[in-house]
């Protein structure tokens, strides 16, 4: 028709499909100026295309379909101020949340590849003094199962989703010393997140600097009592007293491997010299 577009001519130029003119009709955030009653055709008119550029753009933007149908309805410049000021801190908000997932994601490829370098270390012991460190807990109920330690564990990875909490992608455990000389290497009392620093935060607690001894578990977990007992033998041989629970860091998990022969874990006690 004279002085009309058909709606493949507008979607053509406009580079958005034929269906999205048409949802965007239904719900009626732009409609055609005229629809032939004999066969349901849609035709536009020239003034409707700054329309269509302007959604184009707020949609660009990121601004949702009702919030643009919203704007449409009283299309002024004080109220596309209001609308864009909101949008750009929405917008600045998931910069940050971006920036956050993106050191993660950075923090997560550097462990995997640094873990990868452990299995050519063999069985070693290490000792050394590790930096302060903070890891947000949640206690594991009795029966302290290996099922129950996943479970709390998915509730500690659920809990930081809703709440926003800055947790690195890294899970673990803690193990009670005495468990340990009591060759129980599985029960756990609390699981784990590693988390930054972070003030006024229940279940966030400080790994404070100190002397630590630990080793590397590579494998399935149930065969962990190994590396325990290669960790007390040699404490027992260079005459170092083991003052805490065990902290297990799970460096290569579930999480990046479905092959349990690539599971790695720190295992990791605080000692100090025997007098």
């Amino acid at each position: 028709m004279k002085d009309l577009f058909s709606i493949g001519e507008l979607a053509k130029l406009q580079n958005i499909s034929r269906q999205t003119l048409i949802f965007y009709d239904k719900i009626g955030l732009f409609c055609p100026a005229y629809i032939d009653p004999e066969n349901g055709y849609r035709y536009y008119n020239i003034n409707q295309l700054d329309t269509l550029d302007a959604i184009c753009i707020m949609k660009r933007i990121g601004f949702s379909l009702n919030e643009i149908k919203e704007n449409m309805k009283s299309f002024t410049s004080d109220r596309s101020i209001v609308a864009l000021r909101k949008q750009l801190s929405s917008i600045n908000q998931q910069i940050e949340e971006l920036e956050l997932i993106k050191s993660r994601v950075e923090h997560r490829l550097n462990q995997i590849e640094r873990s990868m370098d452990i299995f050519d270390r063999g069985d070693q012991v290490l000792v050394d003094d590790v930096d302060s460190q903070f890891i947000l807990i949640q206690d594991v109920p009795a029966p302290y199962t290996l099922e129950m330690v996943s479970i709390v564990t998915k509730e500690c990875f659920v809990r930081a989703a809703k709440e926003h909490l800055p947790i690195f992608f890294q899970s673990g455990v803690i193990v009670p010393y005495q468990n340990i000389l009591q060759g129980i290497y599985t029960e756990a009392s609390h699981a784990f997140l590693s988390i930054e620093k972070s003030d006024h935060i229940d279940g966030v607690i400080e790994l404070p600097p100190g002397r630590c001894v630990y080793t590397y578990h590579t494998g399935d977990y149930l065969s962990i009592g190994t590396s325990y007992q290669r960790i007390l033998d040699y404490c027992q041989t260079h005459h170092l007293t083991i003052i805490s629970n065990s902290y297990e860091f799970a460096m290569n998990d579930y999480l990046s491997t479905a092959n349990e022969n690539e599971y790695i874990t720190k295992i990791m006690f605080y000692i100090q010299d025997e007098h």
